[in-house]
């Protein structure tokens, strides 16, 4: 890097953020300091970091939401979380939502400084940008736990016959069920497998960033435009624009798709002309797009635009065979990462696994593995530490038989049945909203007082 690495810290506690701004200068990086999210957004504005340092409690919004709001505005940048012991849970579903990593406090400065050198370390071209992520990542193949199962199998082979024809593909099915995996899959078999592949999850963009962040602006176009901005779908290039959660685009926006769709081209928000679109269009919901068409909050010209290629992601319930190198897979990857070693599971947690229904899914297994991986007292994880909060724990310590027979009831009441479809209905919206109570409660049609009452009674947590 021919230039200081500009490093934005985020932190309220004025005497930690002066000695990290002055450890950080010291180490020759230009460093800046910001005690709220708003002077944050103030500095990103004017100039990109290179990495951020946020606390995950700030006076006027979590470390979560800002995270969100400049990935939003930038793109993707390092972003390392300051936490403390008991926000650990919260720090390890960051890293999942995108963040590269947290320090405990109290911490090292020597390892902060090791953290950011990591962070901002220079790649020298594509292939090595591309090897460092699959390092990351724990794998030689991205690809090789999808397709183990009957019912996946028969969607890879889908996807790989329809790699290289120019057509949406739709792809539909629960939250956490790998529907992002699988764009990622279709786009690695196609001919343009060099172009970009750009994600966007609908959901986490603020409202009012949504136009700009997809179709870009041009300079002007609004209060603090103060450049041209490309959005995603021109990013994309001739690649994939994987757009996650359409379901969620407010019918302005469904009607700027459209054109994008029919017409192969876009306005940028203040543009006069328009922008030709080279990418393939791959789209995912968990919504009943059908249902949404009929209460008037989807557009049913964009639906049938849209579901050209349907491709129906099967719940991990349904493909228990890959739960195993699944495990495998995120161990591998969690264990140096969270913990600085190698991390196995006992054969009784495997059991367990098996035995459970998954509610959440792919992304659920992921992120208890995460958790278990970085608060096990031992290397190898037993099923307590998957388990820790399911009020089943001992159903699910009996293993896969019992476990069958839980998904099917047997041996359970009536109420006994209702009350477990309602808890893993509700984690399964938790899981969506990312911990959004307000928005969960919207979506599961009861107001937030009620929501608060059943996860206390289901022994649930929100945000």
């Amino acid at each position: 890097m021919s230039r200081p690495a500009m490093i934005l810290i985020v932190e309220d506690d004025e005497i930690l953020g002066r000695s990290l701004l002055q450890r950080l200068r010291l180490e020759g990086h230009d460093a800046r300091l910001a005690a709220d999210a708003a002077t944050a957004l103030g500095i990103v504005g004017r100039q990109r970091p290179d990495a951020v340092m946020c606390d995950i409690r700030l006076p006027d919004r979590d470390g979560e939401n800002l995270m969100r709001e400049i990935f939003a505005r930038i793109g993707a940048v390092p972003t390392l979380f300051m936490t403390a012991y008991g926000d650990i849970d919260q720090a390890v579903r960051l890293v999942r939502a995108g963040a590269r990593d947290y320090l405990t406090k109290p911490f090292d400065l020597d390892e902060v400084v090791e953290a950011l050198r990591n962070a901002t370390r220079p790649v020298a071209n594509i292939a090595d940008a591309a090897g460092t992520l699959e390092d990351m990542r724990g794998a030689q193949d991205a690809f090789a736990s999808f397709g183990l199962s009957p019912a996946s199998a028969a969607i890879r082979r889908t996807l790989e016959r329809v790699a290289d024809v120019d057509l949406p593909v739709l792809l539909l099915g629960e939250t956490g069920t790998g529907k992002e995996i699988a764009a990622r899959f279709l786009h690695a078999q196609s001919r343009q497998r060099e172009a970009p592949f750009i994600a966007v999850n609908c959901a986490a963009l603020a409202p009012e960033l949504v136009d700009s962040a997809i179709f870009g602006h041009e300079k002007g176009a609004f209060t603090g435009a103060v450049e041209r901005h490309l959005g995603f779908a021109e990013k994309a290039g001739a690649g994939t624009l994987f757009l996650d959660e359409i379901g969620e685009l407010d019918p302005a926006l469904q009607a700027k798709l459209l054109r994008l769709v029919q017409e192969r081209e876009f306005m940028r928000v203040g543009g006069s002309r328009p922008v030709p679109f080279d990418a393939r269009l791959v789209c995912a919901t968990h919504r009943d797009l059908e249902a949404e068409i009929a209460a008037g909050k989807f557009r049913e010209d964009l639906w049938y635009r849209i579901n050209v290629v349907t491709v129906r992601m099967p719940p991990l319930r349904e493909r228990p065979e890959e739960i195993a190198p699944l495990i495998a897979r995120f161990l591998a990857v969690a264990g140096p990462r969270l913990r600085g070693e190698a991390v196995s599971v006992s054969q009784e947690a495997l059991e367990a696994a098996n035995a459970y229904d998954w509610p959440g899914n792919v992304r659920e297994l992921e992120n208890r593995i995460d958790r278990a991986a970085a608060l096990a007292e031992a290397p190898q994880l037993g099923v307590a530490d998957l388990f820790p909060d399911h009020p089943d724990r001992e159903a699910v310590m009996r293993g896969a038989e019992t476990g069958r027979n839980r998904e099917a009831g047997i041996g359970m009441t009536l109420a006994e049945v209702r009350d477990a479809a309602e808890r893993a209905h509700i984690a399964a919206t938790l899981e969506a909203t990312k911990g959004g109570v307000q928005e969960a409660a919207a979506r599961l049609g009861i107001s937030r007082t009620t929501l608060w009452e059943k996860m206390r009674r289901h022994n649930l947590s929100g945000a």
